[in-house]
């Protein structure tokens, strides 16, 4: 057994957090029939989407999931839509933690939120847990794992799973909404991004199928095995997932995929672990990938989208920061996210390379 001080660990909350403690106290009692007085709560992660939360009610441990103070784009932060999904999912997959209750009563914490069970494990971040060994081996069989992971979430049955899209015209409306996403958050004058988004647009790839993707498939987004920290055991956030073209997915999860060659301007951006010894390369990742899946194509373009929706995203948390929507100092360097990665994306657009930059 790892040692439990590498279990993923909440922290305290701070003044960014937003979470109303006796009314939430009351809603646990009353939904969950439990005495809400000896409630714990901590926060997870720093991440920039939605916020999560350990909660400890007796001796029940929940998360919670709500968006975060400030903002309003649907998908991706419909709490409701999130739990419905993994519910869906649960019913033909076992990677999901179970969802408990949903609340969408705005009143109680000031937005719709829900809960989920703990699943104990490790979650590695872009640091790793202080004297956790992930030598080579382990990353190699992490990484191999993460592939397999997301090649399981492709051959999901959605229609059992009871989750609906529009899969006809999937990548048009991802490359046509990421370019108007831009714009409605555009600060600065950013010429490479303006051209990567011309340039997906002029050289679309066919639709390859339909399949349910998860659109957020990284490291810190997987719970890991305590007794096997190579083992991938649950998948979280599944806000922006739906019906669509797995290929877009796999664009996404490359787009993450940092290597410890790649230039400094994705090195500088790197979230998670994908640089340490033993892992995939992006090469090797996608063909992992197309054998375990038998799905074959050219990985450039999609690498290039989700370079681009890596840049949009960038660019409409640093809007947030500019409209003084957070105070947090780590949105106001995001503009140079936007910079950096925008032109990795025309590198790769011109070169159809997905690694090995500049050579």
């Amino acid at each position: 057994m790892v040692d439990p001080t590498f279990l993923d660990a909440a922290k305290p909350l701070d003044a960014h957090d937003a979470v109303p403690l006796e009314r939430l106290r009351l809603w646990l009692a009353d939904t969950l029939d439990v005495a809400a007085d000896s409630l714990e709560i901590g926060r997870y992660g720093r991440g920039f989407s939605n916020l999560t939360f350990r909660l400890k009610v007796g001796e029940r441990e929940l998360v919670l999931r709500r968006p975060p103070p400030g903002v309003h784009i649907a998908k991706a932060h419909d709490m409701t839509r999130e739990a419905r999904v993994m519910q869906g999912v649960g019913r033909v997959w076992s990677k999901v933690p179970a969802v408990v209750a949903i609340c969408e009563d705005v009143s109680v914490i000031g937005s719709t939120f829900y809960l989920m069970e703990r699943v104990p494990g490790v979650i590695l971040r872009d640091v790793p847990p202080r004297g956790l060994e992930l030598g080579s081996d382990t990353m190699r069989r992490l990484s191999t794992g993460m592939v397999d992971t997301l090649a399981e979430i492709h051959g999901l049955d959605v229609a059992a799973a009871g989750i609906e899209g529009r899969p006809d015209g999937y990548v048009r409306r991802q490359v046509e909404g990421w370019t108007r996403r831009y714009r409605d958050a555009a600060t600065d004058d950013v010429a490479d991004i303006e051209t990567i988004a011309a340039w997906l647009a002029a050289n679309q790839p066919p639709e390859s199928g339909a399949a349910l993707v998860h659109n957020d498939f990284k490291y810190d987004n997987v719970i890991l095995d305590p007794d096997d920290v190579g083992r991938v055991i649950s998948v979280l956030d599944w806000e922006m997932a739906t019906v669509g073209d797995p290929l877009m997915d796999v664009g996404t999860f490359l787009a993450y995929w940092v290597q410890a060659d790649d230039p400094p301007s994705l090195q500088l951006f790197r979230m998670c672990l994908t640089d340490l010894p033993g892992n995939l390369t992006r090469g090797e990742l996608v063909a992992r990938y197309q054998q375990q899946t038998g799905r074959t194509f050219d990985p450039a373009w999609y690498f290039a989208f989700g370079l681009f929706k890596n840049a949009v995203v960038a660019q409409q948390l640093y809007a947030r920061y500019q409209k003084g929507l957070t105070t947090e100092a780590r949105y106001a360097g995001l503009i140079w996210a936007v910079r950096g990665i925008a032109a990795v994306a025309n590198d790769v657009a011109q070169s159809g390379r997905i690694e090995g930059f500049g050579a």
